[in-house]
């Protein structure tokens, strides 16, 4: 018999997630347990379902997290970023982004039911997870009734890595169309900068004079980077 073969057999061919012990299959233990319990490596084993003939899910979703450093690294990354990269191809790459994009809807949807714009804070988490990654600079407002409570987001304004063109005349008229009380501004800087630059502080002053001719209050105007916000009501920059 020849028994070195088949030791090495055994070594080379992962053991699959299915012969785990049941408390330990990701997939078991979210349905028992809740989405909560698992970690980064476990969620993402879930979503990619197996893994390779030479590695199992797990490992794969371990490895692929270390390789991009977080989970969220890993979700942000462009479908060049995966080139190369075990086990992921168009149709997992197309699902993670999925994923990603239905986080982003749910957010918005919860936000939307709720008044939970009314501080800096609020509106923070929801802007980072928007704006925080795109390549180019964007201009969107967050458009509020009488309540603060949100009403619609509309990106109106895309530029270069050093700025975008922003017209009050088109804010105006969005705010109207969405019968807007109030209005949140933000923008993203592409260069990790996060402090308003003099154009950032005259569009800021611009806008806030032409909507209050038309009894439309801005709230903040929220500058995003990578990981951070500046906030110019928080500032006393309104």
């Amino acid at each position: 018999m020849n028994t070195q073969g088949i030791i090495e057999g055994i070594v080379a061919r992962p053991m699959k997630v299915s012969d785990w012990p049941e408390a330990e299959r990701p997939r078991e233990k979210l349905l028992k347990r809740g989405a909560r319990t698992l970690t980064d490596s476990e969620l993402l084993a879930v979503l990619l379902c197996t893994g390779t003939r030479r590695t199992d899910v797990m490992e794969l979703a371990r490895s692929h997290i270390a390789a991009f450093g977080s989970l969220g690294k890993l979700l942000d990354a462009e479908r060049q970023d995966w080139k190369g990269k075990e086990g992921i191809g168009n149709a997992r790459y197309a699902v993670l982004q999925a994923v990603l994009e239905m986080a982003r809807r749910h957010l918005y949807e919860s936000l939307s039911a709720r008044s939970v714009l009314t501080t800096p804070e609020d509106t923070q988490k929801f802007l980072l997870a928007q704006l925080r990654k795109r390549p180019y600079e964007v201009f969107c407002c967050l458009f509020l009734d009488n309540h603060h409570r949100l009403i619609a987001v509309e990106e109106l304004f895309r530029g270069t890595t050093e700025s975008a063109h922003v017209h009050p005349r088109e804010v105006i008229r969005q705010a109207i169309e969405h019968n807007a009380s109030a209005v949140i501004l933000a923008h993203n800087h592409p260069s990790g900068i996060c402090e308003p630059s003099k154009a950032d502080e005259q569009i800021t002053r611009r806008l806030r004079e032409a909507l209050s001719l038309v009894e439309i209050r801005v709230l903040d105007h929220v500058i995003v980077t990578d990981g951070a916000c500046f906030s110019f009501s928080k500032h006393g920059m309104l």
